[in-house]
């Protein structure tokens, strides 16, 4: 399908020059990896009257791990993800969740920040970072401000982000204690597909657990009352069976094309079970090894 629609092209060599452009525009969009942005011109979900290609911004292409906080710059790759040993070490579960985003060649040009600032519920970014307490980093031209990942989603294909704001990146802090973690994703074939719901589980000590679900809402969700009720419990079979109820109040699914809400309310049970003994396998030296989709 090509492209039929007109906008001005630039391809602006500082941040300060993309903000300054930003603000010349009633409609403009930034081009990172474009593996969203590109689709969405060629179906006429967008029409913007410029496209600023920060391709070139060297200083957005970074993952940093300082002060006990990982910093992942607005163009960095899923690829760069999986590739780096930094990630690998300090916090796998990101390996993992980008290791399921469709195929390879878009994984080589696809951004985490472009996942987000997409924001359509089936992303795989979501989950983490939300269990992650994540913030974004973002600038325009009244300055820097940060976006806690609780305030960035606001509904399908919206954000907190403002116009002439660009996001510069995303700040994650290591929890204070040994943790691990598991990504459930399920899809309709092994290959290039969206989520048609997903879990990510954080397991840290003393029975703690962090939980987040994707595509089966509006936006991402934090399981806080899941949380509540496992933190502090050991985890046996019991408390499994007792979440899983939980979930049927917890998840919003709808259906679509792609499956029921039956259907992904039920698995979102299971995908939940297998995710949270993985992490706690995980987390005390054994379970599979990440990259390996529990469903």
């Amino acid at each position: 399908m090509p492209i039929t629609q007109d906008f001005e092209y630039h391809k602006p060599a500082t941040l300060a020059a993309v903000i300054k452009l930003l603000g010349q525009y009633k409609k403009p969009a930034i081009l990172a990896g474009g593996t969203d942005l590109i689709a969405e011109i060629k179906e006429g979900v967008t029409a913007p009257d410029a496209l600023m290609d920060i391709k070139g911004l060297a200083d957005l292409k970074k993952i940093e791990f300082k002060n006990g906080k990982l910093t992942i710059g607005s163009l960095v790759t899923f690829s760069q993800l999986i590739e780096s040993k930094l990630i690998q070490s300090k916090f796998p579960v990101i390996t993992e969740v980008a290791k399921m985003v469709a195929s390879v060649g878009i994984r080589n040009r696809a951004t985490m920040v472009g996942n987000i600032c997409s924001a359509v519920p089936c992303m795989d970014s979501g989950p983490v970072l939300c269990a992650y307490d994540a913030v974004i980093n973002v600038k325009g031209a009244k300055g820097a401000r940060k976006i806690a990942i609780d305030k960035w989603f606001l509904g399908p294909r919206k954000t907190s982000l403002k116009k002439g704001e660009i996001v510069t990146g995303i700040s994650i802090a290591i929890p204070d204690k040994k943790h691990a973690g598991c990504y459930v994703k399920l899809g309709r074939y092994s290959g290039e597909d969206l989520a048609q719901a997903s879990v990510l589980i954080l397991a840290m000590p003393n029975d703690t657990d962090r939980i987040a679900f994707g595509s089966v809402g509006p936006t991402p969700i934090r399981a806080r009352n899941l949380e509540k009720l496992l933190n502090g419990h050991k985890l046996d079979e019991a408390i499994i069976s007792e979440a899983k109820q939980l979930i049927l109040k917890t998840v919003f699914p709808i259906t679509d094309i792609r499956a029921t809400k039956e259907y992904r309310m039920h698995m979102c049970q299971v995908m939940f079970e297998r995710g949270i003994k993985a992490a706690s396998n995980r987390l005390a030296g054994d379970g599979p090894p990440y990259g390996h989709n529990q469903i």
